[in-house]
């Protein structure tokens, strides 16, 4: 079970850091509200969980970042907004940043950064200089590296946020997202992530498509 107040915490430290320090707006208004978007009951994958451990994955990638807190910021917001059926999930998470940070207290520079940031987990495709984007995308796409249970019960939440879609019709749209995926130059883009996380998480993005040819 997530600890609620662990994250509510992490949110305050990262605010107060991007504000210098400064103690208002206060900042647990702003996580309670993302709180309770991210345990939303149309969420199976998307929850704070995916949320907790996103952030914990970039305290490790931080060092590859030019700005952890930035990252931080988007990754609380990056699937703030999230409808299962909508196809514009980061562009309406992007929009919710651009207007609940500058309202808490974060600098227009910083925002604008936190929103391109969520935006650019439409593709998970960073440019080769984007320390921030790069950190980001590999700390959102990590648990494709995880263990096979992890990894299937991955897979069953997602299946289970998309429960209104047909089995073949699901079918084809995963591959077509894993093929999309696996053609990408790279996953990873941070060392950390190339290292410990490329081969096996294209191995399981292979053995899952696999699986979805058989059914």
């Amino acid at each position: 079970m997530t600890d609620l107040d662990a994250l509510r915490e992490s949110w305050r430290r990262t605010l107060l850091a991007v504000r210098g320090g400064a103690e208002r707006p206060d900042p647990e208004p702003y996580a309670d509200n993302l709180l309770s978007r991210w345990s939303e009951p149309q969420r199976r994958y998307h929850t704070v969980e995916h949320l907790a451990a996103v952030l914990g994955r970039v305290d490790v990638l931080e060092e590859y970042a030019d700005d952890p807190d930035a990252v931080r910021l988007a990754a609380w917001f990056h699937d703030a907004v999230y409808l299962p059926e909508r196809s514009e999930n980061e562009e309406r998470s992007a929009r919710l940043a651009e207007r609940a940070l500058p309202e808490a207290g974060v600098s227009e520079e910083r925002t604008v950064e936190v929103a391109r940031l969520v935006r650019l987990t439409v593709t998970h495709d960073p440019a080769d200089g984007d320390r921030n984007g790069q950190v980001l995308c590999d700390a959102d796409l990590a648990i494709l590296a995880s263990p096979p249970s992890a990894y299937a019960a991955y897979t069953a939440a997602v299946r289970e946020e998309y429960h209104f879609v047909p089995g073949e019709a699901f079918r084809e749209g995963r591959a077509a997202v894993l093929r999309r995926l696996l053609d990408l130059p790279r996953l990873f883009h941070t060392p950390y992530g190339r290292e410990k996380w490329e081969a096996t998480a294209r191995y399981n993005i292979t053995s899952e498509l696999e699986m979805l040819s058989l059914r």
